[in-house]
């Protein structure tokens, strides 16, 4: 499956998931051992393009997984995504980097908030469900490359 279509229903899956009464609370909680990080300064290009950076670590993945990000810069403003990276679940620290250039909202150097989220596309039945593995949140700085 190509790259973006994947991303796409992966939001999807998400959604869906997240509707379900009881679901949402369990998907998010991470095995002890799995983990997603950001890390504390961002670059942003002259022409917008955002591009932030992190470590995951992840294991028992049985359908393809993903570390997506988000971003913000005023606290009561919507999130825009940024990239998505495919990520191995071996159990070893792997870095990961995203770039993207949010098409509805322009930023600029300074303070953000940052979310990123680990997750699966695990077959169920031949439909692919979400597997929250991980999520970090981090202050970060985004800087002028």
């Amino acid at each position: 499956m190509p790259f973006r279509p994947a991303l796409a229903a992966a939001a999807g899956a998400a959604l869906f998931l997240l509707a379900l009464p009881g679901q949402a609370a369990t998907a998010a909680q991470a095995a002890p051992d799995e983990s997603v990080t950001v890390d504390p300064a961002g670059r942003i290009a002259p022409d917008g393009t955002i591009t932030l950076s992190g470590t995951y670590r992840c294991t028992g993945a049985t359908g393809p997984v993903f570390v997506s990000s988000s971003v913000r810069q005023d606290p009561g403003t919507t999130r825009y995504g940024i990239g998505g990276t495919r990520a191995v679940c071996d159990g070893a620290l792997h870095a990961w980097a995203n770039t993207g250039k949010p098409a509805l909202a322009t930023f600029k150097a300074g303070a953000a908030q940052v979310e990123a989220t680990l997750m699966e596309l695990e077959p169920h039945g031949g439909l692919p469900l979400p597997r929250f593995h991980a999520a970090g949140a981090q202050d970060v700085t985004l800087t002028e490359s």
